[in-house]
């Protein structure tokens, strides 16, 4: 397939790739070598794809390795999956996806930390439940939180007590609780979407988002579910997850869509203030938001929601209004996150609804990628997102590093 100007998924990837051939080494803000979402991290997960595709070389994707951890590796409290040890521990994994044991030694190390981490952090986020405090996003989430260190568990060592003690926890997070007279769902936070506090936001709100909201969560107790990894009450937790969607879900003429969160304004009336669909997306959009409720259906043999989350994410697809709202070919929130969403949405669907739209969103892709040369190089917001999602696009295959773990959507 080839874009009018000529370009296929394939040329763009290797035009984005040759940007990102050789590591820098951080002199300011050395964390960030060790950042997924912005980092060499997330470039060495580029650089292991195309090594692992033939079309780049082992040497490179080392040289980004090291960089990552030329500064060293925080284990500390603040770490999760896109930064710090299971950061590292995430590109390590990916480099032995096709069975070859390469960086054993680092990484019993680092799952050694990992599985420490785990257990102190859900014991922290426990305690907090005790006290009655209201959460944050770095708590829980994908990016910082504890659901992103427990997709890299479910992958790696699913049979684990670490991951069994996240799971646990997810369960008591989605548990209701009174507060100013109303019933509020126990990933409420106690700040705003930007994390400060704000007029438009008093007494905090509960996010829908894949990447801070609670359908991250809901796609890792599927996942779980769908590999045996269960514990006492998930099954009810994510039936008050998917019951919450359902609630907030608005039918339109267009398709079904969610609000990006939701207020104590917004409970008291019982409709959001949103007025529309936002920008379709994976990080807060009906994309990411759909993908999860697709795979909670299947864990949960939910056919008739199953149909209800391909139907909304076909409709999205098929929506002019909506796709205009796309800025960028970013990951995050661009036409990468979109098409590698949708791309593992198809590969689950009942019925052909979702697949016809992926050549047209995959030449979109591809005649949006050099727009990428005006942003970073990282993988949420950079080049190296948009050259592992057009390496998806130009094989019409899943990864063969599974880079997408970190996104909760396979």
């Amino acid at each position: 397939m080839t874009t009018p100007a000529g370009l296929t998924p394939a040329a763009a990837a290797e035009m984005l790739a040759q940007r990102l051939a050789s590591p820098a080494i951080p002199t300011e803000e050395p964390w960030r070598a060790q950042s997924l979402a912005e980092g060499a991290a997330g470039i060495a997960l580029l650089h292991i794809e195309r090594a692992h595709l033939g079309a780049g070389s082992w040497t490179t994707a080392h040289d980004w390795v090291k960089a990552a951890t030329c500064q060293g590796v925080s284990a500390a409290d603040q770490a999760g999956l896109y930064i710090g040890v299971p950061a590292v521990a995430c590109i390590l994994r990916a480099a032995g996806a096709d069975g070859h044991a390469r960086y054993r030694t680092a990484l019993a190390r680092l799952d050694a930390h990992v599985s420490a981490l785990a257990h102190r952090r859900a014991g922290h986020a426990l305690e907090r439940i005790a006290r009655g405090d209201r959460a944050a996003f770095a708590e829980y989430d994908l990016f910082h939180g504890l659901t992103g260190i427990g997709a890299y568990l479910l992958t790696y060592a699913p049979g684990s007590d670490a991951l069994g003690r996240i799971l646990a926890y997810l369960v008591r997070v989605t548990e209701p609780f009174h507060a100013g007279g109303q019933s509020l769902p126990g990933w409420w936070t106690f700040h705003d979407p930007d994390v400060t506090t704000s007029p438009a936001f008093p007494g905090g709100h509960a996010n829908l988002g894949i990447a801070h909201g609670i359908t991250g969560p809901l796609a890792l107790l599927a996942q779980a579910q769908r590999r045996g990894a269960v514990v006492e009450g998930q099954a009810d937790a994510i039936e008050r997850i998917c019951a919450f969607l359902d609630r907030w879900r608005q039918d339109t003429s267009t398709g079904p869509w969610w609000p990006q969160w939701v207020t104590r304004h917004d409970l008291r009336t019982g409709r959001p203030s949103q007025p529309g669909p936002a920008r379709p997306s994976w990080c807060y959009g009906t994309p990411g938001i759909a993908r999860a409720q697709q795979l909670a259906a299947i864990a949960t043999g939910d056919t008739a929601r199953q149909h209800m989350a391909e139907h909304a994410l076909a409709a999205c697809l098929a929506d002019p209004s909506q796709l205009s709202q796309i800025a960028d070919p970013g990951l995050c929130h661009g036409w990468a996150g979109v098409y590698q969403a949708a791309f593992r949405a198809a590969h689950d669907e009942l019925t052909p609804q979702i697949s016809p739209h992926l050549p047209r969103l995959a030449g979109l892709l591809t005649r949006h990628a050099p727009a990428a040369h005006n942003h970073g190089p990282g993988l949420l917001e950079g080049k190296a997102g948009v050259a592992l999602v057009l390496h998806t696009a130009a094989r019409a295959a899943p990864p063969v590093s599974g880079w997408d773990t970190c996104l909760m959507i396979n």
